[in-house]
């Protein structure tokens, strides 16, 4: 029973890692564009995440629970299976509940841009901005705290080719 409670714990942000994929799988079907050459672009989308632990790389399918300070390691790769580019592609990457963005962590290949998003994916910007009450009451437009991201966004300025990979990551620190 033990065993079991343990396995509770990390069992939400599995699940949330398979609704991750296919959700993103399905993201990226929805926001492909075709060249109009009688080819498909097929975009399979894979999330994998990991955590260090006395020097070793773990993959969290092999991790019993995680623990507050811990850092994981999102990474996503999009394949195009495909015989046509698929242009316009975005790649999105959930923030867990529980779990905070590491600032700075996002990277991708040369031609991507990051953006995030505050309100679980409606909008996103380079830098999301929240309007915070001052003592005096009025209210100041300011940059929203890394601990507030719910959602971060991967954009390439070039058309991921058929048989084309691209690889973007990121990291959150559990709470």
């Amino acid at each position: 029973m033990n065993r079991l409670k343990k396995r509770l714990g990390v069992a939400p942000l599995l699940a949330l890692v398979f609704v991750v994929a296919v959700g993103g799988a399905a993201l990226a079907q929805r926001q492909l564009n075709t060249s109009g050459g009688g080819g498909r672009p097929e975009v399979k989308v894979v999330l994998d995440g990991s955590v260090e632990r006395a020097g070793q790389r773990l993959s969290l399918d092999k991790v019993e629970n995680v623990k507050p300070g811990e850092i994981l390691d999102w990474q996503i790769v999009s394949s195009n299976d495909g015989t046509a580019a698929a242009h316009d592609y975005k790649a999105v990457g959930h923030i867990p509940a529980g779990t905070a963005f590491v600032a700075g962590s996002a990277a991708a290949e040369q031609g991507s841009t990051v953006t995030y998003s505050i309100d679980g994916g409606k909008t996103f910007s380079t830098q999301p901005i929240i309007e915070e009450k001052q003592e005096d009451g009025t209210v100041k437009r300011v940059p929203a705290p890394v601990s507030m991201y719910t959602e971060v966004r991967y954009e390439w300025s070039d058309a991921l080719a058929a048989g084309g990979k691209l690889t973007a990551s990121y990291k959150v620190r559990v709470k």
